[in-house]
């Protein structure tokens, strides 16, 4: 809760403000402290310091440069390129990388991770201003859509989502196949360490944003004040309205396969719904489908009060507080995969044929991929409290 600033005349100081580069009154720098009121029945100062900006450019570096020694590796015919000829024929198609060599593509992926460690260390190490800032922002935020996005295809979300069925099915031998072979060969897991390293690269260029752009690394936010959108009221209104949307689509896609599982041959022919059936995948996809319409409830909770406070059937957890982070990081993971795959449901549908993408439940998946990120985002702004680095609110 935001108190009155005292009057600086009078040798007040405002409670929980400083300014970017500024000294408290303490005489620490924001970046170690964070102020709260300390008169009367206040509470003492709470020493914490955020740390994710200060390694996730040092971060970003490493993995440039592990990457790229993969790369060489490949190029040095090095066993185990994960794409085009290397890949699962079956993926290919379906990979933006699909037709990549490593006599042609492992070079450049070597250059491309040595210059990213260079990059780094220059984002960590030097204050770039103007022209150089701008450039080294665009490479960064290029990088981390490209390894996060356009890199990885819907192998990574099925993966995912297949992880917890065969969990359970373990103790009684289903699904009747290898998960690690099925779902997770090195072709895909390579596809997780490009995520991994996109997700990387998003720190790292929003780190360097606000440390060059006077703003608070830990919640961007700056004693020039915010954006009208960021408040919370604002956030609770948009946040809400993508929280409807990334509810509906996933039961567009539970649907369909659902029907499949009743033999209805919805969005399909017959004999590719008898095959289904025979192989016994039909009841892999009902599973999905149940946890992608789940995972749609869930979406509700950003905008609802369940989504804040633990409902009374949570046993133990009932009326406690859900912490921020809890949901923000489940959401934020589910909607980077989201993201690889609504790629490429961008690639591998005819746009120019109606018929094709209106009756495709996949179609709609960048769709749903934004609409989680956006509403994961009018969560946490509209639930953050005071940073514990700059103490602003």
């Amino acid at each position: 809760m935001d108190t009155t600033p005292m009057d600086r005349s009078s040798g007040g100081t405002t409670p929980g403000r400083t300014t970017p580069g500024g000294t408290t009154p303490g005489g620490t720098t924001p970046g170690n402290t964070a102020h709260t009121d300390t008169g009367a029945g206040g509470t003492a100062i709470v020493r914490t310091t955020a740390r994710w900006p200060r390694w996730a450019v040092y971060a970003a570096g490493l993995w440039s440069l592990f990457y790229g020694a993969l790369g060489l590796w490949w190029a040095l015919d090095g066993r185990g390129f994960p794409f085009g000829e290397g890949d699962v024929p079956g993926a290919r198609e379906e990979s933006l990388l699909g037709s990549a060599t490593a006599a042609g593509t492992a070079p450049v992926i070597a250059a491309l991770g040595a210059s990213g460690a260079v990059l780094a260390l220059v984002m960590a190490r030097v204050r770039l201003r103007g022209p150089l800032r701008a450039v080294a922002l665009v490479l960064a935020w290029a990088a981390a859509f490209t390894l996060v996005v356009l890199v990885p295809d819907q192998r990574g979300l099925v993966a995912l989502a297949y992880a917890p069925i065969f969990l359970v099915g373990l103790p009684w031998g289903w699904p009747d196949a290898d998960y690690f072979a099925t779902a997770l060969p090195w072709p895909v897991l390579n596809l997780l360490i490009c995520t991994t390293g996109g997700v990387l690269w998003t720190a790292a260029a929003l780190a360097f944003q606000r440390r060059t752009g006077d703003r608070c690394e830990s919640c961007g936010r700056s004693d020039d004040g915010a954006a009208s959108w960021t408040d919370p009221a604002s956030a609770a209104r948009w946040g809400r309205r993508a929280a409807y949307v990334a509810f509906v689509i996933p039961l567009f896609y539970a649907v369909v396969r659902w029907a499949w599982a009743l033999e209805i041959p919805l969005l399909f022919s017959a004999e590719e719904l008898r095959w289904l059936h025979e192989s016994g995948l039909v009841w892999a996809g009902a599973g999905l489908a149940t946890l992608a319409a789940l995972g749609g409830v869930l979406t509700l909770g950003l905008a609802q009060r369940w989504g804040e406070v633990w409902p009374r059937w949570v046993i133990g957890l009932a009326g406690r507080p859900v912490p921020l982070m809890f949901p923000v990081v489940f959401a934020s993971v589910v909607s980077v995969a989201l993201a690889s795959a609504g790629a490429t449901a961008v690639r591998v549908t005819d746009w120019a044929d109606p018929a094709d993408w209106l009756a495709s439940p996949i179609a709609y998946w960048p769709l749903w991929a934004v609409a989680l990120s956006v509403a994961t985002a009018g969560y946490y702004l509209r639930r953050r409290d005071r940073c514990r680095r700059c103490g602003l609110i």
